[in-house]
């Protein structure tokens, strides 16, 4: 089989599992056009047999993410999965609409991006997450990203979380985005499911 196959895939499983287990159904070659975070839903795109040429015309797109993102907590790695690092108050102020949407939109436009430990990006031929399992301390170059757009949908002040939508480029990764507008708005983040 020859294509392209779009999987709406679900929590807690990798953009590798998916490849995997469809290479198995399919004993074809099987690429995707963009990892998605295990916490993540949504697209994964993947191409099948002689649909992998189509890769190099695919990747290079934007992305559009729905974002739930919980403030006062930090975690090692960056989502629900991880070890609580630190802890911080989130005052009622820092959840004010108009206040989330000025800091929001500070976001907008190119920018540099340092990518979370926990990410498959290789260094010097091992990835990121390799070295943070082992606690070793690896320099992460940042990267150059760009936000489109980023819209406040709404504020759950009792759950102390924030959802918004972001339309970005290529290589933005949302849990870095996330630990930025929490320091932005003056808090820590906790974890964020996104889709």
């Amino acid at each position: 089989m020859d294509g392209i196959i779009v999987i709406n895939k679900p929590k807690n499983c990798t953009s590798h599992d998916i490849v995997r287990t469809t290479k198995k159904i399919f004993n074809e070659k099987v690429g995707h056009t963009g990892t998605l975070d295990p916490m993540a839903t949504g697209v994964l795109p993947l191409l099948i047999g002689k649909g992998t040429l189509c890769s190099k015309y695919l990747i290079n797109h934007d992305k559009e993410y729905e974002v739930e993102l919980q403030l006062g907590i930090k975690t090692n790695t960056g989502d629900i999965e991880g070890n609580v690092i630190e802890e911080k108050e989130v005052k009622d102020s820092l959840l004010d609409s108009e206040y989330v949407k000025k800091h929001l939109k500070t976001f907008i436009g190119k920018q540099k991006q340092v990518p979370p430990v926990y990410s498959a990006i290789k260094v010097n031929g091992k990835k990121l997450y390799e070295y943070a399992r082992k606690g070793q301390n690896v320099e992460i170059e940042p990267r150059s990203i760009e936000i489109y757009e980023i819209e406040l949908m709404k504020i759950d002040k009792a759950n102390k979380t924030i959802f918004f939508k972001v339309n970005c480029s290529k290589g933005t990764y949302i849990r870095s985005l996330c630990e930025d507008i929490a320091k932005k708005i003056g808090t820590v983040r906790f974890y964020e499911k996104f889709k």
